[in-house]
């Protein structure tokens, strides 16, 4: 239910928003430019500010005081009414007081979109929807990062999904402080709050005399100038007239004929938190918390086109509409990374909901049995990433089932999906059914798998779910065909062809397209350095994947592969000539990406698995420090990215450069130089330092056993390291 408030809220008021957001964003340089030309404050008195005002102009009416610190006095110049900014140290007027037209028109524009009073609550109206996206919001990434754990967490994902998430987390504290500020100051408006103290009574006698000095008024005497709101000066012609105070302690009058304080009241506490508002609304007062409101401002935009095309990449994946939760008996829970084990989910789905039960389907970080009042049954569909670890979408699920207690009559089945050639074979949903054993909860069906996507697997394990349910369906799962694109090939750089080990990089252009099509998410998906290509070969209709080394921004698509003995997709792809083209797909794997904040990456990998690290390297503009660890054949032959990397270290990409040779007279492999630099590889991971594998089983089990020993002595595992995302593999 918030997932749907929360997009529904987004793009029915995204036009609003966006409008308001920047013209606020636009407003909050004003006072930051205030702050640095204004003249400098003075530790004085109102009384010494008061005198030296009037000495400079005798016709002085009135004097004001910002929360910026900015005095402003206003006099008459001849019969003209007059304003200025004021020096404070001479009185002296110092620049003018007049509001800029463009300021004047965006803050007409921001309050009430120029129609007055109906324009006034329609922003308080979108004031309303940003604090519920904001709260909203935060809930949606406590979810997505695994709980409110975990929430500063590097955020795992990929594409516009992982940048509406990194946006908002950074913005939303600045959207939140702006709506809650906004309302209460539109509440003030409309009278919708107590009024404040306000004035006192004005007093019923005064002594009937002029010309008091200034500097003979205690209570002047006694108000520092950073109190001062405001002080407006008698009329020297009317005896009967008072000196009026605006303090932050409160107002008065004072006789103008010996400086008696009249009549007094204090400040209550709407007048305090009103100006509080205003000040953390505005920025005056706090020029860098405007700058810094600004900027969350102008993420608006940015969180309303990603939210729009995350929403419209949710439809094209097939989503389908299912029961609420609460009124559902059958729950459907998904882990997935990569998407498809959510086209199973559908098929299950449809299968059920054809027999008359009520189906909710969700990703499984929505697991509270709480919430399922009519729910009679639960069916977790969970994908494993790598070699047994959580998807991203259910990272921390596992720690957080095993704290849920059974819920009695209410059976459980679970069904794992992956790869059975990796040794941690569904790994992530077997350690959702072990804990469920432990925990009690009565089983459905008992544990089973499917094997890389197979339908026959799932129809297996469908008919076991219909004998259960006493139900006759049969689960036919047709896989839906990614869409794919024509790539042409712009260049390739070989290797290995003198060993019998034909290795190429092949760069691809990005296939142009139109503006129709980026408005509307049709066009090649954003990926990023990390992701996966899937090639389906001429003769095969199974797609093999191959990680890329480049991202969206860097204006191509670029693998390395190298040629497998029989191999039917490298054969093809490593036979391309520049101006051949290639029918390729993205699909994003979030889980291997480096992580943000500053921290050491370590960079391992062998042969064609320095792809991917190299994109990184490639994107790490920053210059953040990452160290790389790389395996090869012989520097004659196999010296891939060779230029590169030097180029890389030369200008802060790469922190350091090791690497290990097999076939020269001294062959040594990856985990020979890791364990050679063990005491380095120890601080950098005891500094935080994230680890990102890539290359074939075997190696990377040689640098797992490698890392093992040498974090050891630290009392660290990779297990450790895993569970807090700093231990990831990209596995062939």
């Amino acid at each position: 239910m918030i997932r749907s408030l929360h997009r529904w809220f987004g793009l029915i008021a995204a036009v609003l928003l966006i409008a308001v957001a920047l013209s606020g964003m636009a407003l909050s340089v004003f006072p930051a430019a205030e702050a640095l030309t204004r003249p400098t404050a003075q530790a004085i008195s109102v009384a010494e500010l008061a005198a030296r005002v009037q000495a400079a102009e005798p016709s002085v009416e009135q004097i004001r005081r910002a929360p910026s610190g900015r005095i402003t006095a206003y006099y008459f110049d001849g019969d003209q009414p007059a304003s200025a900014v004021i020096d404070p140290a001479t009185g002296k007027p110092a620049g003018s007081a007049d509001t800029s037209a463009l300021q004047r028109w965006l803050t007409i524009f921001h309050r009430s979109l120029l129609l007055d009073d109906t324009g006034r609550i329609i922003t308080a109206g979108g004031a309303v929807v940003m604090l519920l996206l904001s709260m909203s919001g935060l809930f949606l990434l406590a979810r997505r990062a695994g709980g409110w754990r975990l929430l500063l967490k590097p955020m795992r994902g990929t594409g516009d999904g992982r940048l509406h998430a990194v946006v908002s987390r950074l913005a939303l504290p600045g959207l939140f402080l702006s709506s809650l500020t906004a309302l209460w100051m539109t509440a003030t408006t409309f009278g919708f709050l107590p009024e404040g103290a306000g004035a006192p009574a004005f007093p019923a006698e005064v002594s009937g005399r002029t010309g008091v000095t200034l500097a003979a008024i205690p209570t002047l005497l006694e108000t520092p100038v950073d109190e001062l709101r405001s002080l407006s000066f008698p009329a020297a012609t009317d005896a009967t007239d008072v000196f009026t105070l605006k303090t932050a302690q409160g107002e008065g009058y004072l006789d103008q004929g010996n400086g008696t304080l009249l009549a007094w009241n204090d400040a209550g506490w709407i007048d305090r938190v009103s100006h509080l508002m205003m000040m953390l609304h505005t920025g005056q007062g706090l020029a860098w918390l405007g700058l810094l409101l600004g900027l969350s401002a102008l993420s608006v935009p940015v969180l309303g086109w990603t939210g729009v095309s995350v929403c419209l990449a949710g439809r094209r994946d097939g989503k389908t509409a299912s029961v609420a939760a609460g009124d559902a008996d059958t729950i459907v829970l998904v882990a997935s990374e990569g998407g498809t084990t959510r086209g199973f989910a559908a098929t299950l789905q449809s299968a059920l909901s054809a027999q008359g039960l009520r189906v909710h389907v969700g990703p499984m970080a929505h697991f509270n049995s709480a919430r399922w009042p009519k729910a009679r049954r639960v069916i977790l569909l969970a994908a494993t990433y790598g070699d047994g670890a959580a998807p991203a979408s259910a990272n921390g699920f596992l720690e957080e089932f095993a704290r849920c207690p059974a819920k009695p009559g209410l059976p459980l089945a679970v069904l794992g999906f992956g790869d059975r050639s990796f040794p941690e074979f569904c790994g992530f949903a077997a350690g959702i059914a072990r804990a469920a054993e432990e925990k009690g909860w009565p089983l459905l069906t008992p544990f089973d798998t499917v094997d890389r996507q197979s339908p026959q697997d799932f129809a297996r394990w469908g008919r076991n779910l219909a004998q259960a349910l006493d139900l006759d369906f049969e689960l036919n799962h047709q896989r839906a065909a990614p869409k794919t694109w024509e790539l042409s090939l712009i260049s390739r750089r070989d290797y290995g062809a003198d060993v019998q080990a034909t290795t190429a990089i092949l760069r691809f252009a990005l296939p142009k397209t139109s503006l129709w099509q980026r408005l509307t998410g049709q066009g090649l998906p954003r990926f990023e350095a990390g992701d996966l290509i899937g090639v389906v070969p001429q003769g095969s209709d199974l797609p093999r994947f191959y990680s890329l080394a480049s991202g969206t921004t860097d204006g191509f698509l670029e693998i390395c592969v190298r040629k497998q003995a029989g191999g039917l997709c490298s054969g093809q792809l490593t036979a391309l000539e520049p101006g051949d083209t290639m029918t390729a797909f993205v699909r994003t794997n979030p889980a291997f990406r480096p992580s943000l904040g500053g921290k050491p990456v370590i960079l391992i990998g062998a042969g064609t698995g320095i792809g991917p690290l190299a994109g990184f390297a490639r994107a790490n503009h920053s210059g953040g420090p990452m160290h790389l660890y790389f395996g090869t054949r012989h520097p004659a032959s196999d010296a891939l990215y060779a230029e590169e990397l030097s180029g890389w270290k030369d200008d802060g990409r790469l922190a350091s450069v090791s690497t290990a040779y097999s076939r020269t007279a001294t062959p040594a492999y990856v985990q020979d130089i890791l364990r050679k630099d063990a005491a380095r590889l120890g601080r950098l991971i005891a500094a935080g330092g994230q680890v990102l594998v890539c290359g074939g089983r075997e190696m990377a089990a040689g640098v797992a056993a490698a890392l093992a020993d040498i974090l050891a002595p630290q009392g660290v595992t990779l297990a450790t390291l895993k569970a807090e995302g700093r231990y990831a593999e990209d596995v062939y």
